[in-house]
């Protein structure tokens, strides 16, 4: 699509600094900056760019602004980076969603598949499943038996959301991802490890975003629960009946062992691991590579596996890497002590 400054300008009622004709046909990073694209600075150090740049048109913070550049197009708002965020939600609202069946779809007799969806190539949808009103499943989806999908869902191609399991509204599920996969429950014996049947299932309430390539784990018995708004990354593993609040962010490669109790509004980095069985409060910070053994309460920032406060690892650490030297000047001591 094609757009100029000025419509661009009246969408974010932003001030036009130099040609209001001129045209983009796409977006850039500013690093990356392309002819005809559309890119923003909205942080002090990307200011060189307003000059550099090839972009055709850059959004920029007023407070940023000094000069009018040459051969260049400005549209001046109050905050860059929010204002290119709308655009982008904006565009993407644009796009017409798919309706109707793909070709080779399977979809069961008893299955309650709302008219209003699209349902793309080789998906299959199983006896009493469900699906809700402006659903999207792209190609070679799965939907288990009596399993519920809400409204507005996306499920992008190769999602499974396997028996009983509920995605409820508004939610998106990235490609790969599997939902309600067993349980890791083994019981041992005399001769081995004996299956623990998996008979729960995984509820998914509104608003949750699931990057590709993750897997949540059915409860054994009981669910294993994703809270409203919460965001996973990619490559993700829960498992059975863990127990995750409202509005967390959980970045790529964490593991959370089963049955532990997540609360709201936490952000936990990439390659955390959490152990099963304890319970996690609100508000917290886990960086990346962190080991969260024992529960924790409200408002914590922690580092380090096993992992302790943030501000005291960093301290720590300083001394740790001058440990072989530390151990020297000890043992000097000692035979000057001597």
């Amino acid at each position: 699509m094609e757009f100029t400054a000025a419509q661009i300008a009246g969408l974010v009622q932003g001030e036009i600094i130099g040609d209001p004709d001129a045209k983009i046909t796409g977006v850039a990073p500013i690093e990356e900056g392309v002819e005809d694209c559309l890119s923003f600075v909205a942080q002090e150090k990307f200011v060189s760019y307003i000059q550099s740049s090839p972009c055709t048109i850059l959004i920029v913070s007023k407070n940023l602004f000094q000069v009018a550049q040459q051969n260049k197009t400005l549209i001046l708002v109050e905050d860059a980076y929010a204002t290119f965020q709308h655009l982008l939600q904006w565009y993407a609202s644009q796009n017409t969603q798919p309706k109707g069946r793909g070709q080779y779809v399977a979809i069961a007799s008893d299955a309650k598949v709302h008219d209003n969806t699209y349902i793309g190539d080789f998906c299959s949808i199983q006896p009493k499943a469900e699906i809700g009103e402006n659903s999207i499943l792209h190609g070679n989806c799965y939907v288990g038996k009596s399993a519920i999908i809400g409204k507005n869902v996306v499920l992008m191609p190769g999602v499974k959301v396997l028996d009983y399991c509920i995605v409820k509204d508004n939610c998106i599920i990235h490609s790969n991802t599997v939902i309600g996969s067993d349980g890791f429950g083994f019981q041992p014996g005399e001769t081995g490890f004996s299956k623990i049947p998996q008979l729960g299932n995984v509820v998914i309430e509104n608003n949750v975003e699931i990057g590709s390539n993750c897997t949540i784990d059915r409860g054994t018995f009981g669910s294993t629960y994703i809270g409203e708004g919460t965001k996973l990354d990619n490559l993700i593993q829960i498992a059975h009946n863990v127990k995750i609040g409202r509005h967390n962010v959980i970045a790529a490669q964490t593991g959370i062992a089963g049955s532990t109790y997540i609360g709201d509004w936490n952000m936990i980095g990439g390659q955390v691991g959490i152990v099963g069985h304890i319970k996690i409060g609100n508000h917290n910070k886990f960086q990346a590579k962190s080991g969260i053994n024992k529960t924790v309460g409200d408002g914590r920032i922690l580092y380090g596996s096993p992992a302790f406060d943030a501000n005291n690892y960093r301290k720590n650490y300083v001394h740790f890497k001058n440990l072989s030297k530390i151990a020297q000047d000890v043992e000097e001591l000692k035979k000057n002590k001597q």
